[in-house]
């Protein structure tokens, strides 16, 4: 069965690639969620990705301490870098030819963003790993992602948790909370949904971008995602 979409940009938390302890860098997660994205590639889809950097550094955590907020960020900014290059690692190792860009220049060792390079890229079948955040403090990487699909032209943007989908309450605190399949922006954006920010929901609601949370480590999750398969949540108009 082929892909329902065209081209896609993949949400991932920096968690995906860490270590039991949830911190680091973990080759062997890293070979998972690269296998996880092969799987879906070989459907001819086009694939964009943004990584977060929780498994490096935890703005808030320096905040605790008085850090300044923008330098807290520019640190997270360049721990996705490291995620970014960890990941395009082990896709190339897997034969699938990848290009890291990223939203400050850091020529050395990957591309300067760019809209239209990136979008070639994909056309020729590239998986294009885009770190770096905004480039700018104050915005997260689910904001990041949220833009970078607008720009690229996206069909859908996939938000890849430890979680099935959007629920009314955290489940691993209520085993009761309501699970939803569907929800539009602004039932999203008035629950406060833990998943994504809001200001990356506004976003795609201003764009009409649909938004699916679904559980990355749920076998074949990406793949029925991608299909149209009925799996997560779908936040859209």
């Amino acid at each position: 069965m082929a892909a329902k979409y065209k081209r896609i940009l993949l949400k991932l938390g920096g968690e995906a690639l860490a270590s039991p302890d949830g911190f680091g860098i973990s080759p062997h997660m890293a070979e998972e969620v690269a296998a996880k994205v092969s799987a879906i590639r070989d459907l001819e889809l086009e694939v964009a990705i943004v990584l977060g950097a929780g498994n490096i550094w935890r703005g808030k955590d320096g905040l605790v301490h008085g850090m300044d907020r923008a330098t807290a960020d520019h640190m997270g900014m360049l721990a996705t870098v490291m995620n970014a290059l960890a990941l395009a690692d082990a896709l190339e190792r897997m034969g699938i030819t990848t290009r890291v860009q990223t939203a400050i220049e850091m020529r050395a060792f990957a591309e300067p963003y760019i809209r239209l390079r990136a979008i070639r890229h994909l056309e020729k079948g590239r998986v294009v790993i885009i770190g770096g955040g905004t480039g700018n403090p104050y915005f997260t990487t689910d904001t990041a992602a949220a833009l970078r699909a607008m720009e690229i032209d996206a069909d859908l943007l996939i938000k890849a948790t430890k979680v099935d989908g959007v629920y009314s309450e955290d489940p691993h605190e209520n085993p009761d909370a309501e699970r939803f399949d569907r929800l539009n922006y602004m039932q999203a954006l008035e629950m406060r949904v833990g998943v994504m920010d809001a200001t990356a929901i506004s976003l795609c609601m201003e764009n009409d971008l649909p938004i699916l949370v679904l559980n990355l480590w749920q076998p074949h999750s990406l793949e029925r995602a991608v299909k149209g398969e009925d799996i997560g949540t779908l936040i859209s108009r």
